[in-house]
C-alpha cells in the first residue's frame, strides 16, 4: 500500500474502499470482505445510511483500531454546530469506534461554517484525526480555508478520467489539502471502460482498463476510494501497485480530461434546488 501524509502529519491510504449506494443489509459483509481482502481505508458517511455495517465490520474484523482508516462526511440536515455536533458522537456511535480518522463536511450548503466550527472542536478533542471538506468547488473552498482556523486536510470530489480537476488540483495543493475522489470510474459513463486509452495502455501491462484508471490517478496524486461489492472486483481495484504508468502513457490519459462533471453543478440553479429538496 503507498500513503500520502497530509497536512497535519497523518498518513491516508491512498486506495481505500467506498460503500456510497451500498445497501445498509449488504454493507457489513462488502467491508468485512474488503478488510479480508487487503483495504484498510473505509469510506462512508451519514447520507448513505450504512455507518453501523461499517462499524460492526471493523468491530468484528480482528484487526488493532490504529490499522483501519475510517472517513465518514457530516450531511447537509446535520449542517451548523449544534446539530453537527451531535452528529459526530452519533456517528462515533455507529461506527463503534473512539475516533474518526477522517471527517469531511459532505456539501456545501446550509450553515457549513458551523459545522466546521464543530469539528475543529472534536479535532482538539480527539474524536477526530483530520478534517476536511468534499464537493467544495475552488470558490467555496478557498472562502473557507482563508477563515477556518485548522486548514482542511482533504477535500473529496468528482475526479476521473474525464474530470480531473486540473484547476482545482492547483488551489488545493498551494493551501496544502489532498485531493479525493469520488466517482473514480464515473459510474461508468461516457463507455468508461471501453475508452481505447485504457484499452491499449492496459493490453502493455497486462492489466484491466479499471486498473489502468486507478493507477492513472494514484500517479496523478489523488487518493481513491472505488467501490464494488463483488469481491473479484475489490480484488482487482487493489492490484494496481504492481505496475507503473509511463510519462507518455500518463500524458496520453491527461489529453482525455474533458474539464466538466458528468454528473452535476453546484453552480447550477437546478442542482442547488435539488439538493434542498432532499435534505
Amino acid at each position: 500500500m503507498e500513503y500520502v501524509t497530509l497536512n497535519n502529519g497523518v498518513k491516508m491510504p491512498k486506495l481505500g474502499y467506498g460503500v456510497y449506494q451500498t445497501p445498509p443489509e449488504d454493507t457489513e459483509r462488502c467491508v468485512a470482505k474488503a478488510i479480508e481482502v487487503g483495504y484498510r481505508s473505509i469510506d462512508t458517511a451519514q447520507a448513505y445510511g450504512n455507518e453501523e455495517g461499517v462499524g460492526n465490520a471493523i468491530a468484528k474484523c480482528g484487526l488493532p483500531r490504529e490499522e483501519l482508516f475510517i472517513t465518514t462526511k457530516i450531511w447537509i440536515s446535520n449542517a451548523g454546530y449544534e446539530k453537527a455536533r451531535a452528529s459526530i458522537d452519533e456517528s462515533l456511535s455507529k461506527l463503534k469506534t473512539d475516533y474518526i480518522d477522517l471527517l469531511l463536511i459532505h456539501q456545501p450548503f446550509g450553515d457549513y461554517y458551523g459545522s466546521y466550527r464543530a469539528m475543529e472542536e472534536a479535532y482538539r478533542a480527539g474524536k477526530v484525526r483530520a478534517i476536511g471538506v468534499s464537493n467544495f468547488y475552488p470558490d467555496r473552498y478557498l472562502d473557507l480555508t482563508h477563515f477556518a482556523q485548522i486548514k482542511p486536510a482533504v477535500n473529496q470530489v468528482e475526479t476521473h478520467l474525464f474530470q480531473q480537476q486540473k484547476i482545482a488540483k492547483q488551489y488545493l495543493k498551494k493551501h496544502g489539502t489532498q485531493i479525493m475522489s469520488w466517482g473514480p470510474f464515473a459510474e461508468g459513463r461516457n463507455d468508461y471502460f471501453n475508452t481505447p486509452a485504457l484499452k491499449e495502455i492496459g493490453q502493455a501491462h497486462d492489466k484491466t482498463p479499471a486498473q489502468v484508471a486507478l493507477r492513472f490517478l494514484v500517479q496523478s496524486d489523488v487518493v481513491i476510494i472505488p467501490k464494488s461489492v463483488h469481491e473479484n472486483r475489490m480484488r482487482e481495484n487493489f492490484d494496481i501497485f504492481d505496475f507503473t504508468l509511463t510519462p507518455e502513457e500518463m500524458a496520453r490519459l491527461e489529453a482525455l480530461d474533458g474539464g466538466k462533471s458528468l454528473f452535476f453543478s453546484h453552480y447550477d440553479p437546478e442542482t442547488v434546488e435539488w439538493f434542498m429538496s432532499i435534505v
